[in-house]
């Protein structure tokens, strides 16, 4: 069978790795990806959210099944245009893709259903916000209604920092996905990321993973996409994990399912674990980036069939094989990053550091001009690595990433160290 794959960064490029070792995929595609995908995939030259051209092109080429990666082109409705296309689809229609796209339909539709967040109010104009904060007290956490690469979300910790961030959004640091606001409590515990497959009122459970946020060591600086993340976590244990399905991704599917939103692909819940339980920090309507790329690295089971199957109704049947090993995965970024970053610098020792059987390389912002491999984004690459323990994983990360070189490139030092503490403890 024919597969295209979706999206540019590094969680697709896990994607298409995965995809690819499946004895049912004849040829594998990518729209548009990065020089790490094109190396095992076919590059097609059109954007993520092109969906016109990209119907046209499933169409004309006979894809099989094609498997959405970021949120963009899910929120525009991609699912929805290959479907009355008649084209086989894993990614959740517009209607749906809303629990990611809307910050404040998201808190609404959670205090609707009893499912556990934090206190929140949704403003629209700068006054009532400040007031708001005044009121609350800080730290307290502003979030952009709409899509921001996950970088709109700030975590203030003084009133001047909350009054400056608000005037910030509202006078359109994030543009339209700004025009809206919520302001909620802070809430203190660990952080956990939950990801199933989903489809109607059914799910099929991922492994566990741990993302870090910021974008430096001791979870400091402002916001990312995403560092690196390990699986699986020792933040969710057996009884979290039951909390989990019965309060939260149990009814967040039957929720939806009245609401006339029916969910259909990857459901991630971003959850903050502490001394007020288990609350949702944030719903994504599709794999995390970058816990995709441990996740995908202890996926035993094939990746294809299991979606052929939870598309095709057969949900039951689905069984994923997990690899009894820990992942880790680290993000090297290009300087700025996640301001304003350079781009451009060529890339060195990835062949160096993938000579170790247990490390693979994720690419990301990367690009190929004159015969070099050269940085093209903010993420740059994900360098993951498998282990018997989690310590022995991520020493084997930071000794791959000490091979890789590129002008500016910066990373995290302590990816795992809040799963070690807890393993350690236990």
């Amino acid at each position: 069978m024919k597969v295209l794959v979706i999206g540019n960064g590094g969680r697709e490029h896990a994607l298409a790795w995965k995809i690819k070792q499946s004895p049912l995929v004849k040829k594998l595609y990518v729209a548009k990806g990065n020089a790490g995908i094109w190396k095992i995939a076919e590059r097609v030259d059109i954007s993520p959210t092109d969906i016109k051209n990209l119907v046209d092109f499933a169409k004309s080429e006979n894809i099989d099944l094609t498997v959405v990666g970021p949120e963009q082109p899910l929120s525009e409705g991609i699912a929805d245009a290959f479907e009355e296309a008649g084209l086989k689809i894993f990614g959740h229609k517009k209607s749906s893709a809303i629990l990611e796209a809307s910050k404040v339909f998201a808190k609404n539709f959670m205090k609707k259903y009893g499912i556990p967040t934090a206190f929140y109010e949704t403003f629209d104009n700068e006054e009532d916000a400040i007031k708001f904060v005044k009121e609350m007290g800080t730290p307290i956490v502003i979030k952009a209604d709409g899509l921001a690469a996950g970088k709109g979300v700030v975590i203030a910790n003084s009133e001047e920092e909350a009054i400056q961030t608000i005037k910030e959004m509202f006078r359109g640091k994030f543009g339209e996905a700004s025009k809206r606001i919520v302001i909620e409590e802070f809430l203190d515990g660990l952080e956990a990321s939950y990801i199933a497959m989903v489809k109607g009122d059914k799910l099929i459970p991922l492994a566990t993973s741990q993302d870090h946020k910021r974008v430096f060591d001791n979870d400091e600086g402002p916001n990312t996409g995403g560092m690196g993340a390990y699986s699986p976590t020792p933040v969710i244990t057996p009884d979290t994990e039951k909390t989990i399905l019965e309060k939260i991704m149990y009814p967040t599917l039957e929720g939806m399912k009245k609401e006339g939103r029916e969910l259909s692909g990857f459901l991630y819940a971003g959850l903050m674990i502490g001394s007020k339980g288990v609350n949702v920090l944030e719903f994504n309507v599709r794999m995390g980036d970058p816990e995709t790329q441990p996740i995908m690295r202890r996926l035993e089971s094939d990746l294809v069939e299991h979606i052929l199957d939870i598309l095709e109704g057969n949900v039951d049947k689905v069984k994923p094989v997990w690899n009894k090993n820990y992942a880790l995965g680290v993000v090297m970024a290009s300087k700025g990053y996640p301001g304003k970053y350079e781009k451009g610098k060529e890339i060195v020792g990835i062949d160096e550091a993938e000579r170790d059987p247990d490390i693979v390389v994720f690419h990301a912002g990367t690009d190929i001009k004159d015969g070099k491999l050269i940085t093209n984004g903010g993420r740059v690459l994900t360098i993951t690595a498998t282990g018997r323990t989690l310590k022995e994983a991520k020493e084997k990360c930071y000794s791959a990433i000490n091979k890789i070189h590129f002008e500016g490139a910066h990373y995290r030092k302590d990816i795992g160290d809040k799963g070690l503490e807890i393993l350690q403890e236990a």
